[in-house]
């Protein structure tokens, strides 16, 4: 019998959304403030995904110029109907809280809902259709009498009130691209509180509501309500949660919610949803909020369930009864002697990559030009891969020759703007230097200098991380040793946990290359290749 391995997708893929057309099975996930936007992998047998598309790729489609971090996209849906393929979005323009002499504040947040279309999840997906902006987690639903309808939590900015105001539903026409009549406020939710992600299925006459609650953290959980009537009263699961892993702060698989349904062909009801991964006794997920699947099944009361009935997520369930469907292999042997960037890397939110990166300014080479500080919310020249393993190592090999102190280029664990490590070469009183740089949301930046007088000329970065211990090391001959920086840092800081009050705090860990230029010269930095080689841990 074969298994899953959950995660199923690894590494910062949280807020799944699943759909089936014939054998293909699609999955989309959130990306937030990384460009392009949304990510969705295909698979024929729920065992081998690879990634299909990320569809908002151009800047009438979505432009994250400004938005904070952990802002941009959130939740994306992705449905069938109509021959065509409909995804809808969040573009999340503020994250804001106030308090006042300790009482809760308005809380002004932005979030703008579009759908886009497209009859190939590979293509080219239309132009933005604005929707709302009333709440985030926006998901459509196609009912059987060929009405289609749109669900969205509702957000209530009012001091002191509880922000998460509950459900709400208003019909969508397919056609006209556009909502009509008045929206209807469905479901308040339970007390668990922070009622999101909504998605609904009809089944037996019944509709079956599904939200995430309780926060996106150890109290995480998929519920579930149903009524005869579309707008409700929806009764809540008499068992409780459907999917938890409630209060669960180690092991394989925690922070379980956020879920989505599939049936099969076969008739069998899948449920896939996030999960976060911690390091073994640290209480952080430096990978980010994951993606899950496992069957479920519908019992004679109507109610869906855990093939245990225990509402627990399985690291290890059995796989579907299907015919394996290997993707052929993708093999990149880490050098940039291409046109396109490979499918690994993504960049901070501006639709204009050209701005940031080239790869045929200098044939062979990916070259960055120096933009932004490395906290910028606009132009930053960051292009970076997730980290998807406990214990990885990555080597560069870069060229740079900055001619000041507002030059910098290297090697970068990134999480946000208040959450990196960062090995980079810089000048100071007109001798190269090279450094590390540190940002923790509690101290602010820290900079530690490696080499006073480094010698002209290219450079190779390497960053090994086990668990929660990173060590930078460098060298200027691949014939030499690695010199390593004789300091540890702590790789851990770079998760969801780690935070001040108030920030948001929904991605995961990324390396990558990242050059600035603060004079605005936009002095380039080149780098001739990037190899990730990860560590998997043995299967549980």
């Amino acid at each position: 019998m074969t298994r899953l391995q959950n995660p199923i997708l690894r590494g910062f893929n949280p807020d799944p959304s699943i759909v089936r057309v014939g054998d293909d099975i699609y999955i989309a996930t959130s990306t937030f403030e990384w460009y392009p936007g949304v990510q969705i992998h295909h698979s024929r047998d729920l065992v081998n995904w690879r990634l299909a598309s990320r569809p908002l790729s151009r800047a009438s489609q979505l432009d994250m110029r400004g938005d904070p971090d952990s802002c941009g996209v959130w939740a994306p849906d992705l449905s069938y109907a109509d021959g065509k393929f409909w995804l809808i979005y969040s573009d999340v323009k503020r994250y804001g809280q106030t308090t006042v002499n300790g009482a809760s504040g308005a809380s002004l947040r932005d979030f703008h809902n579009f759908v886009v279309t497209c009859d190939r999840i590979d293509g080219e997906w239309s132009d933005p259709s604005y929707l709302n902006s009333s709440g985030f987690d926006p998901a459509l639903f196609h009912d059987d009498d060929g009405r289609s309808w749109l669900l969205n939590m509702l957000w209530d900015h009012r001091p002191n009130r509880g922000r998460f105001a509950g459900i709400v539903i208003q019909e969508f026409d397919r056609a006209a691209l556009r909502l009509v009549g008045e929206p209807k406020l469905i479901f308040t939710g339970t007390e668990r509180g922070f009622t999101e992600g909504p998605h609904l299925y009809k089944r037996d006459g019944w509709y079956h509501l599904m939200v995430a609650e309780g926060g996106t953290g150890w109290d995480h959980a998929v519920v579930m309500a149903r009524s005869r009537s579309i707008f409700g009263p929806y009764d809540v699961h008499p068992d409780g949660p459907v999917l938890t892993a409630q209060g669960r702060r180690d092991g394989p698989i925690t922070r379980a919610g956020h879920g989505d349904l599939v049936d099969l062909a076969d008739g069998t009801t899948w449920l896939t949803y996030l999960c976060g991964r911690p390091l073994p006794g640290r209480e952080r997920c430096v990978l980010g909020r994951e993606t899950a699947i496992q069957a479920v099944r519908w019992d004679e009361d109507g109610w869906l369930r855990t093939i245990k009935g225990d509402a627990e997520p399985e690291v290890a369930p059995l796989a579907p009864n299907l015919p394996r469907a290997p993707w052929p292999r993708r093999v990149w042997d880490g050098r940039f002697d291409r046109s396109d960037l490979p499918e690994e890397f993504q960049w901070l939110r501006t639709p204009d990559p050209a701005e940031l990166f080239s790869l045929t300014a200098r044939p062979g080479r990916l070259r960055l030009f120096g933009r932004e500080t490395v906290g910028s919310y606009f132009r930053q020249a960051l292009v970076a891969r997730r980290q998807e393993h406990f214990d990885y190592t990555v080597t560069t090999r870069m060229e740079f020759a900055p001619t000041n102190f507002q030059q910098a280029a290297g090697l970068i664990c990134y999480y946000n703007s208040t959450k990196f490590h960062y090995l980079n070469v810089t000048v100071d009183a007109g001798v190269r230097q090279l450094q590390v740089m540190s940002a923790h949301p509690e101290i602010g930046c820290e900079t530690a200098v490696v080499v006073a007088a480094l010698p002209d000329g290219a450079i190779e970065l390497r960053a090994t991380v086990v668990q929660d211990a990173l060590h930078f090391a460098w060298r200027v001959d691949s014939a030499e040793d690695w010199q390593t920086v004789p300091i540890t840092f702590d790789a851990s800081i770079l998760c969801d946990e780690v935070t001040a009050p108030g920030l948001p705090n929904f991605t995961g860990t990324f390396v990558g290359m990242a050059c600035q230029d603060l004079s605005g010269t936009a002095m380039a930095a080149d780098f001739e290749w990037f190899r990730y080689v990860g560590k998997d841990a043995a299967p549980v």
